[in-house]
């Protein structure tokens, strides 16, 4: 099979992670957020036990197919209330540790995929 490079640099990447922190193309954040292949926001929650249903809900604007939930060092579960508003939408949804999320991440991206990073920086 024949592969081809895809070239990404109009789209977010995230080039590394760490502990509380993670680096899109070249700028480094630490807090909580929301990346998208076009756009990077502040995300309200900052620890997994401060997570609500409105804080996955709000992702609907962006009209997203997938969402990745980063959990930082540890693979962490929210309950499945916590994100009913994805469900019933037809979003699709996974929870990864942190690392997993970003490569996951870059290459749904490179494949064109409406995919959104949500990433716990507490």
């Amino acid at each position: 099979m024949k592969l081809h490079h895809t070239v990404t640099e109009h789209l977010n990447q995230f080039a590394s992670y760490g502990d509380g922190f993670v680096k899109v193309n070249d700028v480094r954040y630490e807090g909580s957020l929301i990346v998208t292949p076009e756009e990077i926001r502040e995300w309200r929650p900052t620890r997994f036990e401060t997570l609500t249903p409105d804080d996955f809900a709000v992702l609907l604007e962006l009209k997203p197919e997938l969402v990745l939930l980063g959990t930082g060092n540890a693979l962490r579960f929210p309950h499945p209330r916590l994100t009913a508003a994805l469900a019933a939408a037809h979003v699709g949804f996974d929870a990864m540790d942190t690392g997993a999320m970003c490569r996951t991440f870059n290459i749904l991206t490179a494949e064109s995929r409406r995919v959104i990073a949500v990433v716990l920086g507490g």
